[in-house]
């Protein structure tokens, strides 16, 4: 039986920080909608801001189920599993805005994260308020060795202007696939 936390604080805190690779879950309102999770990763990408407050950038992708989701209600759940050492899964429930690259608050929101590995691409960052802290085993999860992070998104990005990216966000992810509107 998995145990619900107070707080990320202490030990938990030190293991969602070590963690090289997240999912974030959420959902359209409507029941027929398309449930989305994504990986996350990149070092520098993830902050911890307090007891019941996470934030991740959020960078052009493939698609934008996410910041539609928000944009409509806000649930959104953040996982952690741990691939190397004792096993252990993490999941942060809350609410979560998205702060886009063109709204006030934006420059104050990316001064958040201390090292992160690039902005250039970063479309939003995604503000989450924590309301359940809660951890479960990780036995069936695989052990698997960290290599290092993949610096596509990064480089494929760097080939695009601001314009560029204004551009993609409008034909590129514009809508989800639900249809749902996004910025």
């Amino acid at each position: 039986m998995g145990k619900v936390y107070p707080a990320i604080e202490g030990r938990l805190r030190e293991f969602v920080e070590a963690q090289s690779v997240f999912f974030v879950a959420t959902a359209p309102a409507a029941v027929d909608g398309h449930v989305n999770v994504s990986p996350k990763g990149m070092r520098g990408t993830f902050v911890i801001l307090g007891p019941h407050r996470v934030a991740y950038l959020d960078y052009h992708g493939s698609g934008a189920e996410t910041l539609a989701h928000l944009r409509e209600n806000g649930r959104i759940t953040l996982m952690c599993c741990a691939f190397e050492g004792p096993p252990k899964v993490v999941r942060l429930h809350g609410r979560g805005r998205a702060v886009v690259v063109d709204s006030p608050g934006f420059a104050e929101a990316l001064g958040w994260f201390p090292d992160p590995p690039d902005l250039h691409a970063v479309r939003a960052v995604i503000d989450v308020e924590v309301l359940r802290v809660s951890d479960s085993c990780g036995y069936a999860v695989p052990l698997m060795e960290y290599q290092g992070d993949r610096d596509l998104l990064i480089t494929s990005h760097a080939r695009r202007s601001t314009e560029d990216l204004v551009e993609y966000r409008a034909n590129r992810n514009g809508a989800s696939i639900d249809g749902l509107p996004v910025f």
